[in-house]
């Protein structure tokens, strides 16, 4: 990662606190596949996530996410805003994912550090951006604007990354935690997206994640990811499709220690499996959840 610019350290401000309903548990994310089963046998998880841009066409979807929002505490998980574009937020898709806020009341509200707008034209991807001042003073009044659209602090997550650009000039840790001291917003550490990107880069995830001791971190996500081999290397692909691998249960552990029990997601977006599956990888979460607040009672 490179070096950040030497200046004195800024305390980051405390993590926003989670909404009553979204308690340090471990949560799933809903998905169409999975809409019938669960509004049906209503397993005891802990919360529910949703990607909003699925629910802005109403129909039956929308009519699903109702059936679980009565019965389950939900957080809105956008793909869509991207914090990351110099052109700004688009107005008018921010205020469809506000009006949604202000009809399911979730308990927090996240998005992704990338961007996937560039003059009008879409991309079907988070893309990574450089680390530098002006593309951090870019995020940061992006994310303003989004939080002044939904009255209230975001949590934003780091994307896994492929590439890196010669020209950064911060590491990325620094940067996220740049942004918490800028915006107020808090980070949705993407635990499989850092160990994803320390493989891919050759960077330390054990140093990543001191790099980030005492950031606000208000939830955590942990997911599968594929690997790709390209020519004499191989590359971790984020792709949310086969469990959480041993090495990122491990990573999960550490980040436990360093900032506590805070909801925890598993996703699962791609050869999405049975009902119970997921629940089983999210009880594994909780029990390591568990685990860490049993330690902090005892001491």
């Amino acid at each position: 990662m490179p070096t950040s610019p030497h200046r004195p350290p800024a305390a980051a401000p405390a993590a926003p606190a989670a909404p009553a309903g979204i308690p340090a548990a471990a949560g799933i994310g809903l998905r169409a596949v999975h809409f019938e089963a669960l509004t049906r046998t209503l397993p005891p998880v802990a919360w529910l996530e949703i990607h909003p841009e699925n629910y802005l066409g109403g129909g039956a979807p929308l009519a699903y996410l109702a059936k679980a929002r009565a019965q389950y505490p939900v957080s809105m998980h956008g793909v869509g805003l991207s914090l990351g574009s110099v052109d700004g937020v688009d107005a008018a898709h921010l205020a469809r994912l506000a009006a949604l806020a202000r009809r399911i009341e979730p308990g927090l509200i996240s998005e992704h550090v990338a961007w996937s707008v560039h003059q009008g034209t879409y991309f079907n991807d988070l893309l990574p951006l450089p680390y530098t001042e002006e593309s951090l003073a870019a995020v940061c009044r992006n994310i303003a604007a989004v939080q002044e659209a939904f009255g209230r602090p975001i949590l934003v997550e780091n994307a896994s990354t492929y590439l890196q650009f010669a020209h950064s000039t911060i590491a990325e840790p620094d940067f996220l935690r740049e942004l918490t001291i800028r915006t107020g917003c808090g980070l949705l550490l993407d635990v499989n997206n850092v160990y994803v990107s320390c493989r891919n880069h050759g960077w330390d995830a054990d140093a990543y994640l001191d790099a980030l001791a005492g950031a606000p971190v208000g939830e955590i996500h942990l997911a599968g990811h594929a690997e790709n081999r390209v020519g004499d290397r191989v590359i971790r692909i984020d792709d949310h499709g086969s469990p959480v691998a041993a090495p990122v249960w491990a990573l999960y552990r550490r980040a436990l220690e360093l900032f506590g029990p805070v909801p925890t997601l598993i996703e699962w977006d791609t050869a999405i499996p049975p009902l119970a599956e997921l629940l089983a990888e999210a009880d594994r979460a909780q029990a390591l959840l568990t685990e860490v607040l049993r330690r902090a009672d005892a001491a």
